[in-house]
């Protein structure tokens, strides 16, 4: 999964649980920006690339969410 399209997962996950999102691009360094989810927030790295297992999962457990809520 890109950084693309875990944004645009999240982004369909909190319209479904009514959850606020902001995606701010501006706060982060070079290629890396920051996402707001409900009162939790993680750094997302560049778009384009592949996000690394790890890294997904690290974001996710920063977000409060697992893989499965991403299906």
């Amino acid at each position: 999964m890109t950084g693309a399209e875990f944004l645009k997962r999240i982004r369909k996950l909190a319209k479904e649980r009514g959850l606020s999102y902001a995606w701010h691009p501006d706060m982060g360094k070079g290629s890396h920006g920051v996402l707001k989810l409900a009162d939790r927030r993680t750094v997302v790295r560049n778009l384009k690339d592949e996000l690394k297992t790890g890294t997904l999962h690290a974001m996710l457990k920063q977000l409060g969410l697992t893989t499965a809520d991403l299906s």
